[in-house]
């Protein structure tokens, strides 16, 4: 019975570290690689400690990676802490108007924040356009971690 759980608990893992992948809120490959737990301590699931090593490896600079590649595109087409901050916000309330606001929030987000700090439309597209990629980057990546995380699960349950 325990195994049948541990199993639940971790298809439950990896559905919602796919969704986290694409929501900020939510930790998508940590969540993802919980499932691989689940399912290497259950009698369904058995990794190579190698295996596990690696894929935690995965997360945690993936889960690191998204924390900076944001703030990097931002500096990078130019923006301030102000764009920075502004995507911030901009990503908290973009959550509430589902997925084209979490795309959208980080853009005018940080466009409203490099606004306020210099008044310069051109300017502050640039850096919300930066914003824009860094977050869409962090998001693949994201995905593409808890995709292969995904993947190992699932080879592993049908082996």
């Amino acid at each position: 019975m325990a195994d049948y759980i541990l199993l639940v608990a971790g298809v439950i893992c990896i559905v919602v570290g796919l969704i986290g992948c694409l929501v900020p809120v939510l930790p998508g490959p940590p969540l993802s690689y919980a499932g691989i737990l689940f399912l290497h301590f259950s009698r369904f699931g058995h990794f190579s400690k190698t295996t596990l090593l690696v894929l935690a490896a995965v997360a945690v600079i993936v889960t690191i990676l998204d924390y900076i590649v944001p703030v990097w595109g931002t500096r990078k087409f130019g923006g301030t802490k102000y764009g920075t901050r502004g995507a911030t916000v901009g990503l908290i309330i973009g959550l509430f108007l589902g997925p084209a606001g979490i795309i959208l929030g980080p853009l005018v987000g940080a466009f409203v924040g490099e606004m306020i700090f210099k008044d310069d439309p051109g300017y502050a597209l640039k850096a919300g356009f930066g914003s824009l990629l860094g977050f869409l980057t962090g998001v693949g990546l994201k995905l593409a971690a808890s995709f292969v995380i995904t993947f190992y699960f699932v080879k592993e349950l049908i082996r």
